[in-house]
């Protein structure tokens, strides 16, 4: 019995006091992070219109719930995972709430249902995804899945353009973006791939002149996968998710093998396929000179990334005060650039408080790499932790003019309903194999899931009515069989 369990109870009566402290703190951060979004609510209302918003208790009493209810859920089905995913996650998704509100008043109603569905959507992935090998098992049905998704913007009729990229999709009244999903479901494909061929492909018994390569039985299918991947996000000019896929795969390559040259290649690849994208793509071309000088076309290209740097530079130390900025300036502030508008309106100790956040998920993500012991598990939730950091990498950077400006999403904070399920999900996961880890390390007990209590249930339901029937064992296993 590991230590600090209470063993004078059956296994699922027993508490754990660790467990018990995570969601404790959880439930503290949760409750400190639903009110600092609902004060930031209220002091947006006074900047904008002088007036407290009078729904204010309401709205807190919706947040509050919702949010508690996501906690609730994961201390019944989750409750050795990390105590910060949650509350990090939902200060994010509330400051970006609060930013969206004081942009667009439609937009916030909107995004207000979007935040009802992703919590359901966490909820409903902690349900269904009870122990983390069910996924592995079924890889290949995540690849044709993600290959589906990648694909689908670029069926006629269905696939919509949109600020030159073919990235939505359009069905009735249901507009998405199936990349979102299309990145977590190939990140599963990764991870139980590698999981299950990582010693043959670290093996490189493949001589290639003084070279020692994999075997391309071994690594044909992943690379194939990658290619795929990476060509059809740059065939529907979605440059930002290129990138995004490029380095999941090359981080995953290099953990799952413990290579560095595997980070060394992918630089080369990466130089290489920048160049080639400059020199082939007129539209590549635009963004890097917009990066470089956007002074030259002040009123064209350049005038999302200048009027960002003014509303930072307006936003100084401690900013200009909730609703007294002008970050409607910026064209997509809501979207692509809703980092310039907190960092004009909450100030540098804002924007560095958001970035922090991402650091802090980051770190819990990687921490819960190292605290599992298996291999799936630890190349999951690596590759889900890059997703989050490369991607607020990838935004923030463009907004801060650090690297050439793409069109994703800042995770949790941007508006999109899109964007908002798939990172939902995600963080569902990373709880899911927080929590597998903490099981793992006999922090408390490994109790069945629902499914296998009731498949137990079932199994004995069917042996007490075969032994009535007067039935041998030996007749029983073969009726199961």
């Amino acid at each position: 019995m590991a230590d600090g369990l209470i063993d004078d109870q059956p296994s699922h009566r027993r508490r754990s006091p660790i467990a018990a402290r995570r969601r404790n703190t959880e439930l503290t951060l949760i409750v400190m992070a639903g009110l600092i979004t609902a004060v930031a609510y209220a002091v947006a209302a006074l900047g904008t219109n002088a007036e407290i918003p009078p729904g204010i208790v309401v709205f807190v009493g919706i947040l509050l719930g919702l949010l508690v209810c996501a906690h609730i859920v994961v201390r019944l089905v989750a409750r050795g995972a990390d105590g910060t995913l949650l509350p990090l996650a939902a200060l994010l998704h509330g400051i970006g709430f609060v930013m969206i509100t004081r942009l667009d008043d439609r937009l916030a109603g909107l995004q207000a249902t979007w935040s009802l569905m992703a919590i359901g959507i966490f909820v409903g992935t902690l349900l269904f995804v009870q122990r983390t090998t069910d996924l592995a098992n079924k890889k290949w049905l995540f690849f044709f899945a993600g290959a589906f998704l990648l694909l689908l913007p670029m069926v006629p009729g269905v696939g919509q353009t949109f600020n030159g990229a073919r990235i939505w999709v359009s069905i009735g009244p249901i507009n998405f973006q199936p990349g979102e999903f299309a990145k977590i479901a190939l990140a599963i494909f990764f991870a139980a791939y590698l999981a299950e061929r990582r010693e043959l492909i670290a093996a490189k018994t493949w001589k290639v002149g003084p070279f020692y390569l994999p075997e391309p039985r071994y690594i044909l299918p992943i690379i194939v996968a990658w290619g795929f991947a990476v060509v059809v996000m740059v065939g529907e000019r979605d440059l930002g998710s290129s990138l995004l896929f490029f380095t999941l795969f090359v981080v995953m390559m290099w953990v799952a093998t413990e290579n560095a040259g595997y980070l060394f290649v992918g630089a080369i690849l990466f130089g290489a396929a920048a160049w080639f994208s400059w020199s082939n793509f007129t539209h590549v071309q635009t963004r890097v000179s917009n990066w470089i000088n956007p002074w030259d076309d002040p009123l064209g290209g350049g005038y999302q990334t200048i009027q960002a740097l003014y509303g930072l530079a307006d936003g100084g130390l401690l900013g200009t005060g909730l609703g007294r900025g002008n970050p409607g300036q910026v064209p997509e502030a809501q979207n692509d650039f809703i980092f310039a508008s907190i960092g004009e309106e909450f100030g540098l100790i804002g924007a560095t408080a958001i970035l922090m956040s991402y650091v802090l998920i980051v770190g819990a993500g990687l921490r819960t790499a190292l605290r599992t012991d298996r291999t799936f598990e630890k190349l999951l939730a690596t590759g889900l932790t890059t997703i989050v950091g490369v991607q607020a990498f990838i935004i923030i950077g463009g907004v801060l003019k650090v690297i050439p400006l793409t069109g994703i999403t800042l995770p949790f904070v941007s508006y999109g309903g899109s964007s908002l399920l798939s990172n939902y999900i995600l963080l569902a996961l990373l709880i899911r194999v927080s929590d597998s880890a903490a099981r793992r390390l006999g922090e408390l007990p490994d109790d069945p899931t629902t499914g296998e209590r009731w498949k137990g249930w079932r199994l004995s339901r069917r042996i007490r009515r075969a032994i009535k029937r007067g039935e041998t064992p030996a007749d029983f296993v073969k009726a199961v069989s």
